[in-house]
Parts: C-alpha cells; sequence; structure tokens
C-alpha cells in the first residue's frame, strides 16, 4: 500500500524528548508515508507555520514533561487552529499522564501512550491511508495477505468460545475492538463437532462442554458478524470428527474459515471423539485436505502434538508431523500450516524441545516445491499451564520467548488462565497483550541459540530417527502399494504394529500401546520395559519388525526399504 500523504512531526515547546518521534517516524516512512521533522524547541506559533510549508496532511505531536504545561499549550494550539487545520489529522504522543490530561481538550483524533506498541502504530498508519468508509477493505481477509499485511510481525490467533452463544457474541465483539488478535478460533462444544448435521443424536446433557454450543448456520453468521468491527480478524473453527466435508462447506460459507484443520488418525476410535475406525478416519481426513487443496484454502493437519499429548517418543511426533506434511500436499494442499506446539510432554527442557520443533520444521520445509509451502504457527503446551496466574503468565511469556527462534508466521496465544479454566474475552486479551510484547521484543533481534552444539545433535537424531519410522512404514505395506505414506491401511498397521505408539494408547484395542517412554535430560524418550534403558528408535523397530513377521529385513531394513518420498 503506496501513501502520498505527509506527516509533520514535532515536540511541544520545551520538551526535547524525541525517541518516540523518530521511532514513529521510521515506521511511517516504511509504510511510504513522507515525513517533516521540526526540531526542538517549538512554540505553537512555530509549528502552525511549518504546517502552511509542508501542507502536512497528519501533525504528529508529541509531549513527555508536565501534564499541567501541556494542557496549556494544547489550549493555546486550539485557539490558533482556524478550519483548514481542523481538517488534517491530529495525532498525539506522550505519557498516558499528559494523554490523560489533554484528551478532554478535544483537538487530537489518536493518542499513542506508553502502552501503545509498534502493531498499533503500524495499524494507525495503514488506517489512515483509506477513508473510514474504506476501513474494513485495509484489513486482507485471507490467511496469506494477513501475514503480508503484519510484517515484520507475525500473527496472533486465540481460541475462543463461551458456554452459550450470546456470551460468545459479546465477547467477539470485544477482542475485535482491543485489535491484539488477528484470527480468533471459535472453540464449538463436542456436540457442534460431532453431531451438527445429526442434532438427534446430540448429549442434551453435554451442551456447552468444552465450547460455544453452535447450533444453526445462523448462530456461525452472527459470530462472523459479531467479528466485522476494530481490526476485522478472520475467523476459524474446528473441522468436526464426523462429515468433514459437509462441515468444511459450512465454515467457509459462514465464517470465511480462513483455514482449515484436521489430523491424520485422529477424531477416531483411537482418540474416542468419534466411532470412526482409524482406516476409515485417514480417508476421510485426506479427503477433507483435498477438499481445502481444491478451494485454494490453507490447511493445518494437527497431528504432530497429538501423539506428544500422549508421552509418544519425540522421534514419533517428529514423523507424524511429517506424515501430516506429506499427506496434506499429496492431497493437493498448497498453504500449508505447521503447527508446533512447545512444552508438550510436560517437563521437556527447552532446549530439546527447540531441537524437537527445528527437525519437524526441516523434515516439512524440505516437502517445499512451487505447488507447497508451509508456514510455522507456534504455540504453548496447554498443560504446562500452572492454575497458579502468576506463575501462568509467566510461562506464557516464557515458552513464546522460546518460540519466536523459529520466526513463526503465526503465534497461537493460547490464554494463560486456560490450565484452571476456560478463557473469556478480557483474558484473551490480556494474554495477547502479554504475547505482543514479547513479539515486539523479540523480532528486534535474539541470539542464534538455535545453532547450540546440543540443540543440532538432537535435532539430527530427531529427524535420523523419524527417517527409520517412516522408512519402517514402507516396509510393512503390501507390494501392491504405490505409496505406503498415504495409504490408510498401512498407516493404520503402522499404529496396529506400535511403529507409531504412545504410553497413553495401553488397553485399546486399535493400536499396540506397549510403547514406554521417560523424560531424560529433558528428552522424551523410548525406554525398554524390562531393563528400563534407553531404547533407540532403530532397536524398537527392529524388534517390531521380527515379531510381526519381516525378520529377512532386519538386517539392513533401513537400506532395502521400498522409500516413497524424498526424506532429509
Amino acid at each position: 500500500m503506496n501513501s502520498n500523504k505527509t506527516i509533520l512531526c514535532a515536540t511541544l515547546g520545551s520538551c526535547v524528548h524525541v525517541a518516540g518521534i523518530f521511532n514513529f517516524m521510521r515506521l511511517a516512512q516504511e509504510q511510504h508515508y513522507k515525513t517533516e521533522f521540526l526540531r526542538p524547541p517549538n512554540t505553537i506559533s512555530e509549528i502552525i507555520q511549518k504546517i502552511y510549508q509542508t501542507n502536512a496532511d497528519i501533525i504528529a505531536l508529541s509531549y513527555r514533561l508536565t501534564p499541567e504545561v501541556a494542557v496549556n499549550l494544547i489550549k493555546e494550539l486550539r485557539l490558533k487552529l482556524t478550519q483548514e487545520l481542523k481538517s488534517k489529522i491530529w495525532i498525539f504522543g506522550g505519557t498516558t499522564l499528559v494523554c490523560e490530561a489533554i484528551k478532554p481538550l478535544g483537538v487530537f483524533h489518536h493518542y499513542f501512550n506508553g502502552k501503545a506498541t509498534e502493531i498499533d502504530v503500524l495499524e494507525f498508519l495503514r488506517r489512515s491511508q483509506v477513508t473510514t468508509k474504506e476501513e474494513e477493505s485495509i484489513f486482507p481477509n485471507t490467511l496469506i495477505e494477513r501475514m503480508d499485511f503484519v510484517k515484520p510481525f507475525p500473527l496472533l490467533r486465540a481460541h475462543f468460545g463461551m458456554s452459550s452463544v450470546d456470551e460468545t457474541l459479546k465477547g467477539i465483539e470485544e477482542i475485535s475492538q482491543a485489535k491484539v488478535i488477528d484470527i480468533i478460533s471459535i472453540g464449538p462444544d463436542q456436540n457442534f463437532q460431532e453431531h451438527f448435521f445429526s442434532p438427534e443424536a446430540m448429549k442434551t446433557m453435554e451442551k456447552g462442554a468444552g465450547g460455544v454450543p453452535i447450533r444453526s448456520e445462523d448462530d456461525l453468521v452472527s459470530l462472523y458478524v459479531a467479528s466485522r468491527q476494530g481490526n476485522f480478524p478472520l475467523l476459524r473453527c474446528y473441522s468436526g470428527t464426523r462429515q468433514l466435508l459437509k462441515m468444511a462447506e459450512l465454515l467457509n460459507r459462514t465464517i470465511h474459515n480462513s483455514w482449515g484443520a484436521t489430523p491424520l488418525f485422529w477424531y477416531s476410535e483411537l482418540d474416542g471423539r468419534s466411532s470412526r475406525r482409524i482406516p476409515e478416519a485417514i480417508k476421510e481426513n485426506q479427503e477433507n485436505m483435498a477438499w481445502y487443496g481444491s478451494h485454494k484454502i490453507p490447511f493445518e493437519s494437527n497431528e504432530s502434538h497429538h501423539w506428544s499429548l500422549r508421552s509418544a517418543p519425540d522421534a514419533v511426533a517428529v514423523a507424524a508431523s511429517f506424515l501430516g506434511a506429506y499427506n496434506a500436499k499429496k492431497a493437493g494442499v498448497q498453504y500449508y500450516i505447521s503447527q508446533l506446539m512447545f512444552d508438550t510432554p510436560l517437563n521437556i527442557s527447552p532446549r530439546f524441545d527447540l531441537a524437537k520443533m527445528i527437525a519437524k520444521t526441516e523434515l516439512i520445509e524440505g516437502l517445499h516445491d512451487s505447488n507447497f509451502i508451509s508456514f510455522r504457527q507456534v504455540r504453548t503446551g496447554l498443560l504446562s499451564f500452572p492454575e497458579d496466574p502468576h506463575l501462568a503468565r509467566g510461562q506464557l511469556a516464557s515458552s513464546l520467548q522460546i518460540a519466536m527462534f523459529l520466526k513463526p508466521h503465526i503465534v497461537h496465544v493460547v490464554s494463560f488462565c486456560e490450565g484452571n479454566h476456560i478463557a473469556t474475552s478480557q483474558k484473551v486479551i490480556e494474554s495477547a497483550k502479554i504475547a505482543r510484547r514479547v513479539i515486539s521484543n523479540s523480532i528486534r533481534g535474539l541470539p542464534s541459540i538455535i545453532h547450540d552444539q546440543q540443540i543440532q545433535a538432537y535435532k539430527q537424531q530427531l529427524i535420523t530417527d523419524a527417517n527409520y519410522i517412516l522408512q519402517a512404514i514402507n516396509l510393512i505395506a503390501t507390494p501392491n502399494v504405490t505409496d505406503p505414506l498415504i495409504d490408510p491401511l498401512t498407516l493404520s498397521a503402522a499404529v496396529k504394529f506400535g511403529i507409531l505408539d504412545a504410553p497413553h494408547l495401553r488397553g485399546l484395542t486399535v493400536s499396540r500401546g506397549d510403547i514406554e517412554t521417560t523424560l531424560i535430560d529433558g528428552k522424551c524418550l523410548s525406554i525398554d520395559k524390562y531393563t528400563l534403558k534407553i531404547c533407540s528408535e532403530k532397536d524398537r523397530l527392529t524388534h517390531i519388525l521380527e515379531r510381526e513377521g519381516y525378520p529377512d529385513l532386519v538386517d539392513d531394513w533401513p537400506e532395502r526399504a521400498r522409500l516413497k518420498v524424498m526424506l532429509i
């Protein structure tokens, strides 16, 4: 967006604090404004004379000294304003006390106090390039355009859904007006996700359990309408756990779903969120991916963290992350959202957590080509939040600081209170402000800790181990299978055999569930259930292949695997 507007910047009276003015001018110049600076000290008459000389469209004044003096200066300014000068856009920057003192005088259209961030300034500058009637048009209504719009900052996403539609409507309005969230992810209740198209199957006693009880298309449309204010955030919603294609069409039609999200194996008999058998769930999930790909809507396969939430070894989580992205690419998805959930499982080391996320990222970004590109989305793990609100705020900030080393495109802000209770709109806004401060500090430049020797060593180990897992899946496929990594029966067998496994799956008939893991030096690793010693992924998989009847492949199975994809 280009601008032909001129901004005159000056401090008032004897105030010589120009750091804020210069930072504002830098941001304005980046948005293609022409800027003029009037060096201090400046009388009101000198400022007005300069306005006429430059024919400035926007007047940006600053004062950071005594509020009472500021009031006197602005009163003098108000007396000298002609009708022509009143038609200009007047903005003011100063301390909160000064801003509050001069607001009643009614001279300025916008104020920046000590709470304002660079994001706030950029939003104002972009708004000022259009008329009020065009205001919504400056906020792009697609995800990719919105990413470009907020650069160099990532988009902020937050989950929100109260136990009634009315409460949720009110909260969306408040979040939109706060202008701190770019994407509101509507959190519906389980009845909506599983039974929206078969309402007779809904469990009436569980209305509103886990989210907002959406029961009609009108409910969805009203949620979208509620967001058409403030910074006009994008909306998105869970994909549902049954009849995914109908849900995709519904969400696109009503809330203009900014991206779809479906795992590969889950929302099935594996986790009990629907009764779909694993092969059926995989097939339907792949069809859902293909629907989003055919409509050129971004897609997220939120696969990997489901394994980590169930204490799977880090290598399984990395392999699952690749499988989600690979299946999305094969289904025709062009824009892929790579979700990277930190702090999961609980008490993982930040160092090796980062290594795990780098391993996922390198494998996924190795799939990039002219038809497939991914975007990094980071978030704090829900289980990592303490119930104490002060500790929880610290956890949010600490986790996001680590996550910012990945230079994410999207930050999923998990509200700090969610370890204790569902987030209200005010808690979402507060959490977003914590995140914005971490982000603002981080984008100024972080040290390159990703090159830490231990991080790089563990990243490489995880990539190697993930490749063993993917090769093992190739090995168990029947000869007629062209690509085992997208074949529902082969993938289901990988779960049944325990190639993909997690301790929390114990007791299910559809999975192996006999893997043991533990945290060692902050890494989630497989261990031998009898000796309790670390079990390498190669040894674990070799045992599985022997047990399942592939003894002739054990000696050199990694080399003889029928690889169908280019693996790093």
